[in-house]
């Protein structure tokens, strides 16, 4: 659009000076004027019968040339006139609708804070709630039946059998962390872990785990004669082989530091050769005292 509007305008400036500068020469008009005048009286002299009839038809001859001339400089002026015209074309305008503008993300949100799921073999409990355990098991709704509470035993080594109960040391005034250890002498095809948590106040169930594969227990958490009760049953067919594993359970509990000493835990277990069983209890915070 701009260079032919250039080239518009360079052409209109050249219009506008050969209109500017055309002038008629009424010199050259007059004269062949007078010519024509004089070539009409010479023929006047030579034939004076048609004198009237050249004079008047000489004049009338006279009279169109000058009225051609003046045509000739009208239709010139109008033709500069016409070309010089400002034929610029009207601006036009296209509409152009405005570009959407991009909306937030409606489905933006931060990511929830995650949590521990279980896993077979040595997967990793809550980390907000640290513990040397690999695996961890949900605990707020029990997956199978409650069990049948194994009777309560001091006995800390019993056939195949060796276990021991501690509070983990993470535990903080809000949760806490039970801990079963147990020892296998040999390859166990039956096996029972059960630990009560005394109801001191808000306990409740936040996870569990065990060292050994998910798959191979039925797992149960419930409430039981004011204790909350998590059992862990070997399945048939499975077996657990000869080493130290480890059974936690995880619960949270009212402000403040707990005191277990009313917590116990029991094992049962069987091997093809013998069976055991084994249990106790978790010191309490004036034997921790004690201890320090």
């Amino acid at each position: 659009m701009t260079m032919q509007r250039d080239v518009h305008d360079e052409l209109r400036a050249r219009l506008h000076g050969a209109a500017e500068a055309h002038e008629p020469d009424r010199a050259r008009i007059l004269a062949r004027v007078e010519r024509g005048m004089a070539g009409q009286g010479q023929g006047l002299e030579r034939s004076d019968h048609r004198a009237s009839r050249p004079v008047l038809w000489g004049w009338a001859r006279i009279v169109g040339a000058t009225a051609a001339v003046a045509g000739m400089l009208a239709v010139g002026g109008y033709a500069v006139a016409s070309a010089v015209k400002d034929d610029t074309p009207a601006q036009q305008t296209v509409s152009v609708s405005s570009p959407p503008v991009e909306s937030p993300d409606a489905t933006s949100r931060p990511p929830a804070s995650p949590k521990a799921t279980p896993s077979s073999g040595g997967g990793a409990k809550d980390p907000a709630k640290p513990s040397t355990s690999p695996s961890r098991s949900s605990a707020a709704t029990p997956s199978a039946p409650a069990a049948t509470l194994l009777p309560a035993t001091n006995d800390d080594e019993d056939g195949p059998l060796w276990s021991d109960g501690s509070v983990d040391p993470h535990s903080n005034d809000f949760w806490a962390q039970s801990n079963i250890t147990i020892k296998a002498s040999e390859a166990l095809t039956g096996l029972t872990v059960q630990l009560k948590v005394a109801q001191t106040g808000g306990v409740s169930s936040a996870g569990a785990w065990r060292s050994l594969p998910e798959d191979d227990f039925t797992f149960s958490v419930a409430e039981q004669d004011g204790f909350l009760v998590y059992t862990w049953v070997l399945k048939e067919g499975r077996t657990v082989a000869k080493g130290e594993w480890v059974f936690a359970g995880q619960y949270d509990h009212d402000r403040g530091g707990r005191d277990a000493k009313d917590d116990t835990y029991a094992v049962t277990g069987r091997s093809d050769r013998q069976q055991g069983a084994v249990g106790g209890d978790f010191a309490s915070a004036e034997d921790d005292e004690g201890d320090s």
